[in-house]
């Protein structure tokens, strides 16, 4: 009788002990948009600890949590075209770890400031100047979207090789130099100009051109009315007009045309 109490205390005190020791037991919590790194002794472990709550062995284990949210990044970078003009590219870039190699990461690299101090930083610069160069200052005005296209797949690329993943790139702002920007004015304004004084020529040699027509028009038409004015038409013509009364005095060499006009006088009376 005494041997089972003795032994049914010994089993609550058992049961008590593990109570405790689980109460005490230290846990890492890992949030949601997180993995967990487990170390042991500092040394990074293969496996990576999904959101939730683990359970760790005291001074044996530690763990440091990493987002593997989709992070913002903005990055402001210098690049030379493939004609030599300077070229600053404001980019705005969207990244995240990639969750199951969160540990290869912080090992290799470390927390997100690192990854965006020693990796994304570089790898955007690198990648601007070599995509940059491909074009002229033009070209990359122009043709934007290919080199947008550009800069994202090489980026892509370099940024895997590390376990990043790229969710979006945008080139917010292009600019050049001022000199540059002048330049491209002035050539806007002397192209303006140029089409300004090539209408005004057009329109000119448009005029010149009608007025010769005009001209020719005319010349036409009058040679047109001597060929068709023969003698009898301009004698009925000169009938059809005179009011009747004889000239005053006769030039000489009109006398066939007074002689017609005394005698059609004569028969109307």
């Amino acid at each position: 009788m005494k041997n089972k109490k003795a032994v049914s205390k010994v089993g609550k005190a058992i049961a008590l002990f593990l109570l405790i020791g689980i109460l005490f037991t230290p846990f890492a919590i890992v949030n949601a948009g997180e993995r967990g790194v487990l170390m042991q002794f500092g040394k990074v472990q293969e496996t990576v600890l999904g959101e939730g709550i683990h359970p760790i062995i005291p001074i044996v284990n530690t763990v440091k949590n990493l987002s593997v949210r989709v992070q913002k990044h903005e990055i402001s970078a210098e690049a030379s075209s493939k004609d030599l003009q300077d070229v600053f590219t404001d980019v705005a870039l969207n990244w995240h770890i990639i969750p199951e190699k969160a540990n290869t990461i912080f090992q290799q690299i470390g927390d997100e400031i690192q990854v965006v101090e020693r990796i994304i930083n570089p790898a955007v610069e690198e990648v601007l100047k070599a995509v940059m160069a491909k074009y002229t200052a033009e070209e990359i005005i122009t043709k934007r979207e290919e080199v947008k296209a550009g800069v994202d797949n090489s980026l892509t690329t370099r940024l895997v090789s590390y376990n990043i993943g790229i969710d979006g790139i945008s080139l917010v702002h292009i600019h050049f130099s001022k000199r540059f920007s002048d330049a491209v004015e002035a050539k806007q304004v002397a192209e303006q100009e140029a089409k300004r004084a090539g209408f005004i020529t057009l329109k000119t040699l448009q005029e010149a051109e009608a007025k010769v027509n005009l001209a020719k028009g005319e010349a036409e038409a009058n040679m047109l009315v001597r060929e068709t004015l023969t003698p009898q038409i301009l004698e009925k013509q000169a009938i059809e007009k005179w009011n009747g009364d004889l000239p005053l005095f006769v030039v000489q060499g009109e006398q066939k045309l007074l002689d017609l006009l005394t005698s059609v006088k004569a028969n109307e009376k």
